[in-house]
């Protein structure tokens, strides 16, 4: 799909690390111009970085998604540098694992503002351009575990079960416009939040037991979501709008 996004314009949230740092890097590779937007801005200027250094084009910026002033001020500067936004990825996240009457109403809007509201910020700062343009693809990492449930997780699940269904709201309103909306729910993807929570041991089951209950027996690479991300966004997939698209080695159906 080398070249498919020439010419358009695609901001990655949560770009720094893990699934969105594969997704940044993908969507360059196929000819986008990206901006790279993460809480950690050190860490968003080393993928721009690497993007750059592989010949693409890339833009890194310092972003709160829980703040929508700190998302228009990015769009703003998107606007400055390289344009309208065509696509758009919302990967920021934030996790949480607490038993459920551990978790204080602190702790349940700190995490839906991030993971439900800054979706919600990022779409409604770029949905303008893309209905200007008559062309736009959004892409939201969900999660699988909003079909299968996770214990300890509540406020993370429902957060995550919430963007599905502001997905499939938003597909049905933006479709007329030539702006699609899907999700991609990854399934067991090593990434540093994975590796970070293997370690403070909130696996119910080892790694190996996640494994072989996964049909194509391993875990999922940032690339694999990556990959789904990048058809998602490309001409070929103007048909498609509204789906949750499970990238999860068969676990999830």
């Amino acid at each position: 799909m080398a070249g498919t996004l020439v010419g358009r314009v695609a901001v990655v949230t949560g770009g720094a690390s893990g699934i969105g740092r594969a997704c940044a890097q993908r969507l360059a590779r196929d000819g986008a111009d990206v901006a790279v937007l993460d809480l950690d801005a050190d860490a968003a200027e080393g993928v721009a970085a690497e993007i750059v250094a592989e010949g693409g084009s890339a833009l890194a910026l310092g972003v709160d998604v829980a703040d929508r002033q700190s998302i228009d001020r990015a769009v703003k500067e998107v606007h400055e540098r390289f344009g309208p936004v065509a696509v758009l990825v919302n990967s920021a996240g934030k996790e949480g694992a607490k038993r459920f009457l551990d978790i204080t109403e602190e702790a349940w809007n700190n995490l839906l503002a991030v993971n439900l509201t800054g979706t919600f910020h990022c779409c409604q700062a770029v949905v303008p351009d893309m209905v200007e343009a008559g062309w736009g693809r959004i892409v939201n990492i969900s999660s699988s575990s909003a079909h299968s449930g996770q214990p300890f997780m509540t406020h993370y699940v429902a957060s995550k079960a919430g963007v599905i269904g502001f997905t499939k709201a938003l597909a049905l309103e933006l479709g007329p416009s030539g702006i699609t909306v899907n999700t991609i729910p990854p399934g067991f993807v090593d990434t540093p939040m994975l590796r970070r929570n293997e370690k403070l041991g909130r696996f119910v089951q080892s790694m190996d037991y996640h494994i072989a209950q996964t049909p194509v027996r391993r875990t999922g690479r940032p690339e694999d979501i990556a990959a789904a991300c990048a058809f998602l966004a490309s001409e070929e997939a103007g048909y498609i709008t509204g789906q949750v698209f499970g990238v999860n080695g068969g676990r999830n159906t």
